[in-house]
Parts: C-alpha cells; sequence; structure tokens
C-alpha cells in the first residue's frame, strides 16, 4: 500500500515542510520509514519531526 506523508521538521534554517509518498505495509511503518529518510538525508533526530497528517492512497 502506498501512503502520503505530510509534515515539518526542523534545521539550521528553520522549519522545512515536506511530502513523502511511501510504501508500507501499514500506517505504523510508513511513520517509521519516513523517520528513517528524513533523518538520514537532513541529520534531523525525530522528536525534531512533526507529522501532520498521513493519507492512504488508492
Amino acid at each position: 500500500m502506498l501512503f502520503e506523508v505530510r509534515g515539518m521538521f526542523r534545521d539550521a534554517g528553520g522549519w522545512n515542510k515536506f511530502k513523502k509518498i511511501v510504501e508500507a505495509h501499514n500506517e505504523r511503518f510508513a511513520l517509521e520509514k519516513v523517520y528513517s529518510i528524513i533523518g538520514s538525508n537532513h541529520k534531523v533526530k525525530r522528536n525534531l519531526i512533526k507529522i501532520e497528517e498521513v493519507k492512504k492512497l488508492e
């Protein structure tokens, strides 16, 4: 299943919005995948990532 995850993360420049589309079994795994992707690409810890919406795509 595909999920669209929207939110924001904080880095040196302030808060940045993001929208990621990930493939996962359920909503919880989609959140974990987004935390992992944002953390590894932008060197941001999980407490600086705020999820606003998780939506299942058809």
